[in-house]
């Protein structure tokens, strides 16, 4: 047995010396051995190919006195092996079915154990994923919790903030509610006083009620005075308008008995001037007036000294017997549309596209007056014949305006539906004639407002309204290229005027009539300006200087010479 072999083994190891035989060692005797290699033992073993030795370390100083007893030793233990030998070959002869018989199991075993092993070190590998996912799970939940951290923090010092927020808003919550407190109680007493103030109201109300009733019947009382008074005034006006009416048949045949010899021009000095027009065909002087057009040229009273007026410029004052200029008028705003001038020449007035009319003193050149109140571009402007005093205007918001110059204000409006483009006062200076953009020729009442009577003299836009000297004609020009003479008396034309080439430039195109009322010249848009004879109904003579569409002309009270203005704001004087 391999058990027996192991305690002689041990026997002799305790004796201090264990040798064995390899060679004798065969079968289970050999495998025994080499499961039990770990066997500890008392004493240091050596093994060789042949045998064991084992000696204590105290065994060298004995070994001469024992080697007769290692022998003896020796030989019994070739003896056992002897015996061993031949007892494990009988058992292993015995036991040889039992050993194979086990060993197909312990290799059918060794398989599965490879499996398992297999298998094992797939989990081991699936573990350390796991492994590795689960510290990347970490590292994030780490990260995570640190950035909660931090979050919770701020958190934290939000929640401090807000408790003292809290705290303060309490504070105010409690001063607040104290001043509350003390509001209504002001309240209370404003209450209070409200209702005394409205017992106090009530009494008012009635004193008020009694002094309304006593006002009204005091209002009826003076509405019948002022019946009566008006019905004494009414007998009054018309007494008056009796008077008036006497005076001015008075006036008419007196200033008819002036009329029948010659052409007189009454100033408030009570001068007459009789004169005698020129028929012009020479061009005395090219003056370059304004830049950028010169829209309105006009003469003194029975003078040679000419006005003129141009785009965003002052309003020069030219001598025309040498062309030069004597002064500037500087003040107006936006472009001068017309001029006109009181009969004494001490003021000159001028229609502006800026809404306003401008007066200037002739003499010191300075701006007397700013008339405001039309909305829209001042179009014409006239004086009264007779007094320096008023002024009518015509604009583009559709009404005529009559002015007085010594108050500086309107003084009466009148109202139309159709533009106009020019006008001019009678001789009496109590009728408006107006020209309109609808062709038609109006005369107003200028005190009582009222249109006094209509014609139609054009087919086109009326562009100039121009009075004569003895104040029976009436000369208006058209887009229509026609230029009509009426009889102021009986508004009937006695006379059409009309050239093939005279073409008007534009809306506010001025003709005029000579002083001695026998001749009319109008410009033309090729440069050209006409002049024809009221009694012949021809042409008596074209003058050609101007290049540009001739925009207004003007005779001097003198008789001559006659002014033309064009659209580049040059002036020619025609003698």
């Amino acid at each position: 047995m391999p058990g027996s072999s192991l305690i002689m083994v041990g026997v002799l190891a305790q004796r201090g010396v264990v040798a064995i035989g390899l060679r004798a060692m065969e079968g289970p005797l050999l495998k025994d051995l080499r499961s039990q290699r770990n066997t500890r033992v008392s004493g240091p073993v050596v093994v060789y190919c042949g045998s064991l030795s084992c000696h204590n370390s105290h065994s060298s100083s004995m070994a001469s006195s024992v080697w007769s007893q290692e022998e003896k030793a020796m030989e019994a233990i070739k003896d056992a092996l002897r015996a061993l030998r031949q007892r494990h070959i009988l058992e292993e002869g015995a036991h040889g079915p039992a050993i194979s018989a086990l060993s197909k199991p312990m290799i059918s075993q060794g398989s599965e154990w490879k499996e398992k092993t297999e298998k094992l070190e797939i989990e081991l590998q699936q573990c350390y994923k796991a492994q590795s996912r689960l510290s990347e799970q970490l590292v994030i939940e780490v990260a995570e919790s640190r950035t909660s951290k931090s979050s919770l923090q701020d958190k934290e010092l939000l929640i401090l903030d807000l408790d003292k927020d809290l705290s303060q808003t309490r504070e105010e919550c409690t001063r607040l509610q104290q001043e509350l407190e003390e509001k209504t109680k002001t309240l209370d007493l404003l209450i209070t006083e409200n209702k005394e103030v409205r017992s106090q109201l009530e009494v008012m109300t009635n004193r008020a009620q009694k002094a309304e009733s006593e006002n009204k019947m005091l209002i009826d009382r003076w509405m019948l005075q002022k019946m009566q008074d008006a019905e004494r005034l009414n007998e009054a006006n018309a007494l008056y308008e009796e008077m008036l009416a006497k005076l001015k048949a008075n006036g008419l045949e007196n200033l008819a008995r002036q009329q029948v010899d010659g052409i007189v021009r009454r100033n408030e000095d009570g001068t007459d001037h009789f004169v005698e027009s020129t028929i012009p065909s020479t061009c005395g002087h090219h003056i370059h007036a304004h830049e950028g057009g010169c829209g309105s040229i006009l003469f003194e009273y029975s003078s040679r000294t000419l006005f003129t007026g141009g785009q965003a410029g002052p309003v020069k004052m030219w001598d025309t017997n040498s062309g030069s200029l004597i002064k500037s008028l500087n003040g107006s705003l936006g472009n001068i549309l017309d001029l006109a001038i009181t009969h004494d020449n001490k003021s000159l007035i001028a229609a502006s596209s800026s809404n306003n009319l401008f007066v200037w003193d002739v003499n010191s050149g300075r701006v007397r007056h700013t008339l405001t109140g039309h909305t829209d571009k001042v179009c014409a402007v006239d004086v009264s014949k007779f007094s320096s005093r008023h002024v009518v205007s015509a604009a583009y918001d559709r009404t005529i305006k009559l002015w007085d110059l010594q108050k500086g204000y309107c003084t009466n409006t009148v109202l139309f539906t159709s533009n106009c483009n020019a006008i001019c006062l009678s001789i009496d200076g109590l009728t408006v004639f107006s020209g309109h953009m609808d062709g038609n020729l109006r005369l107003w009442d200028i005190q009582t407002a009222k249109l006094l009577s209509e014609v139609a003299g054009h087919s086109s836009a009326v562009t100039s309204v121009s009075l004569s000297r003895n104040g029976n004609m009436i000369l208006t020009s058209g887009r229509d290229n026609v230029h009509n003479v009426f009889d102021t008396r009986t508004l009937e034309i006695c006379g059409t005027l009309r050239a093939s080439g005279n073409r008007l430039a534009s809306n506010w195109s001025r003709s005029c009539i000579s002083p001695d009322d026998e001749y009319v010249a109008a410009g033309s848009a090729d440069g050209t300006v006409h002049v024809w004879s009221i009694s012949k109904g021809s042409i008596v003579s074209t003058l050609k200087e101007q290049t540009s569409p001739i925009l207004c002309c003007s005779w001097s009270g003198s008789g001559k010479p006659l002014a033309s203005a064009d659209k580049n704001g040059y002036v020619c004087t025609w003698t």
